[in-house]
């Protein structure tokens, strides 16, 4: 038997809602995250922040993580190479207006 289409519109609703709590919460996080790292002190345009953020996502995404200073740090002390570590991101890389001449 097929759900009549107020069901379908009613759990779409639901479904929305919890969409919603879930960007909510993830937002959060990754809000929380950015400012104890410094990204709120920045100077820098959206268009570029969220490219830096993509590239960040893919690196992890492909399993290119790499470590933070610390845990790096860690790993020397422990004995490790440290070619592990990926390039930081840097504030001024690549920063400066569209438009600029």
């Amino acid at each position: 038997m097929k759900k009549p289409s107020s069901k379908i519109r009613e759990e779409i609703a639901r479904l929305q809602d919890q969409l919603r709590v879930a960007e909510t919460r993830e937002a959060e996080r990754i809000g929380r995250i950015a400012l104890r790292a410094g990204i709120g002190e920045i100077d820098i345009e959206e268009a570029e922040l969220q490219a830096a953020f993509e590239e960040i996502a893919g690196r992890f995404r492909e399993g290119k993580g790499g470590t933070t200073g610390r845990a790096t740090a860690r790993k020397n002390a422990s004995g490790g190479t440290g070619s592990e570590t990926t390039a930081p991101l840097t504030a001024g890389a690549g920063t400066g207006s569209v438009g600029e001449a």
